[in-house]
């Protein structure tokens, strides 16, 4: 089957290997915005979570499936009855749904369960068997595939095929493997395996040699007809393969590469952008295809090369992923249709009244600014998005630094609707801020990640700070823009508590209940 058409299957799992990244969960309502975002753009699957790891996953997942427009909705199961019939439950409601098992095969992993080659094989059998008898689409997955040997590992593709896998994921779960050996796998498990050319083969690559989307390309060379990746390549240690690298791959070098997809690719920098902020995870500036700087030209060669001719270093447009040609079009002079014309080109639909709230804070920010670019718009977006619903909302921060002596914040917050004061001293103004924080609701939260980044240039740039905290097992990143550093400071550590609060009234449904490796 994988060699008689050049269509490659996008699979998605931002919502679930990416969502593993420490501190990258996202909650009930942005998992669902995401799959809307991926189910329009064109993603053929979206694995939409991991039912069994909590009453949360399995809300998210069986509401997406719901949902669901065009995309495949599948779930994630461990190669356990009791996993496969929650991940049905889940994901039976999809027009279209898929069940997901998964087992390690390679010696590291097969010690996990304490199973020899031959349970190992009838557990393989039994559970796909089951999972079949429930669902007709039906992806299994050997993890740590690249390590297994290759004889074992042709005859459980073999089994999990035998017993009514539609799509084998062969996964590259520790990063381990060469584009080489990647496509080289695949063709000897086309070649090998009887039954093979009646199943779609599917390549799950991580990024821990920096490697992750050359091997998913390779694998697709080898026969493969099934990426899995993520936005931004958002994933647990390196990350898995980004998405809007090997769509925009497929694209630029079909000369050499003679597959499609059918990602609708400007909407990549939309869902990128909206991925970062939910997950509270920055793309790095020299990021491929979505990055800051992936249009940008500074080199006075460079600049005189496009001046002359946009391709003289430009492989792709950058409307082709969703931007825009000119940054700089808003300023404080612009009014409300102007604003939310621009914020639709940056994939933002608002509402009457929330066009109004932004409007009133894109003013302020204009009059600080004497130009706003499209990053400080999506950082005031950013900005806004929690407000609602905070339980803790800074009403005013003033803050005192001396060269001799300690700096000094003085804090107004409302806690649940009543403002309290205090005045706290620290190392530095936002250590100061942080303790007056502390001191208006004291807590437990550890701080994980403090990082400051200018969102534009000059010096009047916006300042986008992101601060990750830890509570009682619980994860939450807070994010906030503003010209002044220490107040975006003070905004992402209560933004970030905020969510912790969130999470907290919610134990034993958003938190994840049980411990799982991952899959790829």
């Amino acid at each position: 089957m994988t060699d008689t058409t050049n269509r490659v299957l996008i699979f998605d799992t931002t919502l679930r290997d990416g969502e593993q990244s420490p501190g990258a969960t996202m909650t009930h309502e942005e998992k669902l915005e995401i799959a809307e975002l991926l189910d329009d753009m064109g993603v053929d699957i979206i694995e939409a979570g991991f039912p069994i790891a909590s009453e949360g996953d399995f809300r998210a997942v069986s509401e997406i499936a719901k949902r669901s427009k065009d995309a495949v909705i599948c779930g994630l199961s461990r190669a356990q009855y009791a996993d496969i019939d929650r991940c049905w439950e889940a994901v039976k409601h999809a027009a279209r749904p898929r069940i997901h098992t998964f087992i390690g095969t390679s010696p590291q992993h097969r010690a996990i369960p304490n199973l020899d080659m031959d349970q190992m094989a009838e557990r393989i059998h039994d559970t796909v068997t089951h999972a079949r008898n429930l669902c007709d689409n039906v992806q299994w997955s050997p993890m740590d595939a690249t390590r297994t040997e290759h004889d074992y590992l042709c005859r459980v593709v073999e089994i999990a095929i035998k017993a009514g896998a539609t799509t084998i994921n062969i996964p590259d779960t520790v990063g381990y493997t060469a584009p080489v050996e990647s496509a080289d796998l695949i063709r000897m498990l086309i070649a090998k395996v009887p039954g093979a050319d009646e199943v779609i083969f599917s390549t799950h690559c991580h990024n821990d040699l920096g490697m992750a989307t050359a091997n998913s390309l390779a694998a697709v060379a080898g026969g493969a007809r099934q990426i899995e990746c993520t936005i931004n390549g958002l994933g647990e240690r390196a990350g898995n393969t980004a998405l809007e690298e090997v769509v925009m791959a497929l694209r630029v070098r079909h000369d050499i590469m003679p597959w499609t997809t059918g990602v609708d690719s400007t909407r990549l920098m939309n869902i990128s952008r909206r991925v970062s902020s939910v997950s509270g995870f920055p793309v790095q500036y020299n990021k491929a295809i979505v990055g800051k700087n992936a249009f940008a030209h500074e080199s006075g060669i460079h600049q005189d090369g496009m001046l002359k001719s946009a391709d003289t270093f430009e492989i792709m447009r950058p409307s082709d992923v969703g931007l825009a040609d000119t940054n700089l079009v808003m300023g404080k002079h612009s009014g409300r249709a102007a604003l939310r014309k621009k914020l639709e080109d940056l994939g933002y639909q608002l509402g009457d009244n929330q066009l109004k709230d932004v409007f009133v804070r894109f003013k302020d920010l204009a009059d600080r600014k004497k130009e706003v670019y499209d990053e400080d718009l999506v950082a005031l977006m950013r900005a806004g998005e929690d407000a609602a619903t905070d339980r803790l909302v800074i009403r005013s921060l003033k803050v005192t630094c001396g060269t001799g002596g300690p700096a000094e914040a003085t804090l107004v917050m409302a806690i649940d609707g009543a403002e309290s004061t205090a005045t706290e001293t620290g190392d530095g103004p936002v250590d100061a801020t942080f303790r007056a924080v502390r001191a208006l609701h004291p807590n437990d939260a550890t701080l994980q990640l403090y990082q400051v980044h200018a969102v534009t240039e000059g010096t009047d740039a916006q300042a986008t700070v992101s601060v990750r905290l830890e509570e009682a097992g619980n994860i939450a990143t807070g994010q906030s823009a503003d010209t002044d550093t220490v107040v975006a400071s003070a905004r992402a550590y209560v933004n970030a508590l905020n969510r912790l609060l969130t999470r907290r009234g919610k134990v034993g449904q958003d938190a994840k209940e049980i411990s799982y490796k991952d899959v790829g």
